[in-house]
C-alpha cells in the first residue's frame, strides 16, 4: 500500500484521550482541532518549567538524493520503538510545507508503517500555523508600503527595503515582482519579491521564541530596511507592527499534538527549511517534550551539514539545549547514488558504487563525532531491494570507523522493526552525560564563522564573496557579531554545486548574498545559486493529488 493508504487505514484514538492516558494532560489544557489533533496551552507548557528534562536525541541524515533517506520515518520509528521497549518517549517534528507537497519532495509525515496521523491534515492545512505566519509576515509588508504612501515619516528608502512578501507555495514567477503599479492610488512603484513561508523570518522567530513576550520583542526587532542615509535601520517596531503580528500568531505559538500509527504522542510545530532557513521545529515544542518524556526524538532538516549544524549552532546555542546522541540515517540506494549510479538503476546490486558513495556518510559521521562532539548511531533505513552483500559491506565500512551501525526495518514493520536501533541509542544515552561542541565560537567574526562551517564541515578550501558582501559583513560586525550563521545552500551536496556527489573537497565556497534576521537572531549567508523561493518541477506532485466524492484524498505522499 502507499503511505496515504496505510495512514487512512490507521486506527486513531481521540487525541484528548491519548494525552490524558500517556501524560496526564487534562482536557482543559488542550484545544482540539477535530478529534485527532490539538493545541497545547502555553499556560500548561509554563507549568512544566520546574520538571526535570529528559534526554534529547537528534535524527539527521546523509546528503539527500532523489532516492530518499527517511529522517522523519526514522524519527517516528525510533520513537515508537522506544515506547515499545517500555520507555516514555515523544517525537518532535516540523510541520510540512505545501510547496514540497505539491512539488517534488512530497509531505513530511513519515512513511510506510512509521507515520504520524492524520496524514492528510498534517501535510495540508493542519492547524493553520503556516497561514498565520504568512499573514503576519505579509501584514508587515503591507504596513511598509502603506507608511511610504502616507508621507514616509520614517524616511524609509524604498530601494533598500529588505522585507519581501511570502506565500506557502513554490512559485518561481513571484521571485521578483513590481508593486505599486496602476497609478498614485496604489502607492509608490518599487521592486519587490516573494519568498517561501518556510524562509520567512517570522517562521524562524516563532520557532525560536520562548514566550509570547519574547515573540513580540523578536517581531519588533525585525529590520525591514534602511533610511535614505543608507545606514540607519528601520525596525518593525517603528511601524508599531509587532502587536498585531503577535496577535495573528496567538494560536500558532501553541504546540500541536498528534499521534503515530501506534498511538504514541508526537508534537509537530514550526517548519523552517534547513536549506534556506534553520531547519528545526520550535524551541517550545522541544522543551515541552523534554519535560513530559524521558526521551525526546527530534529531527533536523536535510543532511547533517545543514540541519544538524543549525540545530547545534543556532537552536541549541539559543535555547540552552544539550543533545545526548545523534542518529545518522542512510540508505543503500542513496549511497549508490552518491557513488554515481543513476536513479533508475539503484535497485540493482552495485558494491563498487556503494563503496564509492560511502565517503558521503563518512564525512557526515566525522562531522558529528569530531566537530559536534556527539556519539552517533548509523541507521541503515532498509529497502526491500537491498542485498545481503550490500548491507554487509555497509556495516563493515561503518565498523572500520568505529561506528555503531544498525539495520532498521521501521518502514515495513513500524516500531518493532526499529527496536535494535532503539537499543543501540539507549546503550549510549543511558551511559553518558550529555555534552557536545559548537562548530565555531560565538566571539569569532562573522566571516570566520562562515569559514569554519565551510572548511570544517563542507570540505571547502576557503570561502569567497563580492566586495559588497564583505563590506556588509564588516558593517554588521559591531552590532551583530555574536549572531550565529544560517547558511542557505543546496541540500544535495557538501559544495554549492548540487551535482557534486559524494564528499567533494578543495572547492571554494561562494557567498553571493547575506541577510540580517535580527528578530530571529542570526545572519543568513546565501551560497551559490540557492533560491529562497523554489519552483515546481516539470511534473509536479499536484498533478497526482485528487479527492473523491466521499472526501477521500489520494496521491498525497
Amino acid at each position: 500500500m502507499s503511505d496515504i493508504e496505510i495512514a487512512q487505514q490507521a486506527t486513531m484514538k481521540p487525541i484528548i484521550t491519548l494525552a490524558q492516558e500517556h501524560y496526564g494532560i487534562e482536557a482543559e489544557h488542550l484545544e482540539p482541532y477535530g478529534h485527532y489533533k490539538a493545541k497545547l496551552s502555553l499556560e500548561y507548557v509554563n507549568s512544566l518549567r520546574d520538571k526535570q528534562d529528559g534526554k534529547l536525541i537528534l535524527v539527521t541524515a546523509i546528503s539527500p538524493t532523489p532516492a530518499g533517506e527517511g529522517k522523519t520515518t526514522t524519527t517516528v520509528g525510533l520513537g515508537d520503538a522506544l515506547n515499545r521497549l517500555g520507555k516514555k518517549a515523544i517525537m518532535c517534528l516540523r510541520e510540512p510545507s505545501l510547496g514540497p507537497c505539491f512539488g517534488v519532495k512530497g509531505g513530511a509525515a513519515g512513511g510506510g508503517y512509521s507515520q504520524v496521523v492524520p496524514m492528510e491534515d498534517i501535510n495540508l492545512h493542519f492547524t493553520g500555523d503556516f497561514h498565520a505566519i504568512g499573514v503576519a509576515h505579509n501584514l508587515l509588508s503591507a504596513l511598509i508600503d502603506n507608511h511610504i504612501n502616507h508621507g514616509n515619516a520614517l524616511d524609509i528608502d524604498p530601494r533598500r527595503i529588505q522585507w519581501k512578501r511570502v506565500v506557502d507555495m513554490n512559485d518561481r514567477a513571484l521571485r521578483n515582482i513590481v508593486v505599486g503599479m496602476g497609478g498614485p492610488a496604489n502607492g509608490y512603484l518599487r521592486e519587490d519579491g516573494y519568498d517561501s513561508v518556510v524562509a520567512s523570518e517570522v517562521m524562524a522567530i516563532l520557532c525560536l521564541a520562548t514566550s509570547r513576550a519574547d515573540l513580540k520583542a523578536r517581531l519588533g526587532r525585525i529590520v525591514i530596511g534602511y533610511k535614505f542615509d543608507k545606514v540607519t535601520p528601520v525596525y518593525a517596531r517603528d511601524l508599531n507592527a509587532q502587536g498585531a503580528m503577535a496577535a495573528l500568531l496567538k494560536d500558532a505559538i501553541k504546540p500541536n499534538l498528534v499521534q503515530t500509527l501506534e498511538n504514541n504522542i508526537a508534537i509537530i510545530h514550526g517548519g523552517p527549511f534547513a536549506n534556506i532557513a534553520h531547519g528545526c521545529n520550535t524551541v517550545t515544542a522541544t522543551k515541552t517534550a523534554l519535560k513530559l518524556a524521558d526521551y525526546v526524538v527530534t529531527e533536523a532538516g536535510f543532511g547533517a551539514d545543514l540541519g544538524a549544524e543549525k540545530f547545534i549552532d543556532i537552536k541549541c546555542r539559543m535555547a540552552g539545549l544539550t543533545p545526548s546522541a545523534v542518529v545518522l540515517v542512510a540508505t543503500v540506494r542513496a549511497l549508490k547514488f552518491h557513488g554515481g549510479v543513476a536513479k533508475e538503476a539503484l535497485n540493482t546490486e552495485d558494491l563498487i558504487a556503494l563503496e564509492k558513495g560511502f565517503v558521503n556518510l563518512e564525512r557526515h559521521l566525522n562531522n558529528i563525532t569530531e566537530h559536534y562532539g556527539l556519539p552517533c548511531v548509523v541507521c541503515i533505513n532498509h529497502f526491500t531491494f537491498d542485498t545481503d552483500a550490500e548491507i554487509a559491506l555497509l556495516q563493515a565500512k561503518c565498523e572500520s570507523l568505529g561506528a555503531t551501525c544498525v539495520v532498521s526495518k521501521h518502514w515495513a514493520e513500524g516500531g518493532a522493526g526499529a527496536e535494535a536501533m532503539a537499543k543501540a541509542v539507549l546503550a549510549i544515552v543511558d551511559n553518558r552525560e550529555p555534552s557536545f561542541r559548537y562548530v565555531y565560537d560565538e566571539d569569532a567574526s562573522l566571516w570566520d564563522k562562515i569559514t569554519a562551517i565551510a572548511t570544517k564541515l563542507y570540505g571547502a578550501a576557503g570561502i569567497t564573496a563580492s566586495p559588497k558582501v564583505k563590506a556588509q559583513l564588516a558593517a554588521w560586525q559591531a552590532d551583530y557579531g555574536k549572531f550565529p550563521i544560517c547558511i542557505a545552500k543546496t541540500q544535495m551536496s557538501f559544495s554549492t554545486n548540487p551535482s557534486a556527489k559524494g564528499a567533494p573537497s578543495g572547492h571554494i565556497f561562494q557567498i553571493n548574498d547575506v541577510r540580517l534576521a535580527n528578530g530571529a537572531g542570526f545572519i543568513v549567508a546565501i551560497a551559490g545559486d540557492m533560491m529562497t523561493m523554489p519552483g515546481l518541477p516539470k511534473v509536479p506532485a499536484a498533478e497526482k493529488i485528487d479527492i473523491d466524492d466521499d472526501g477521500r484524498i489520494t496521491g498525497l505522499f
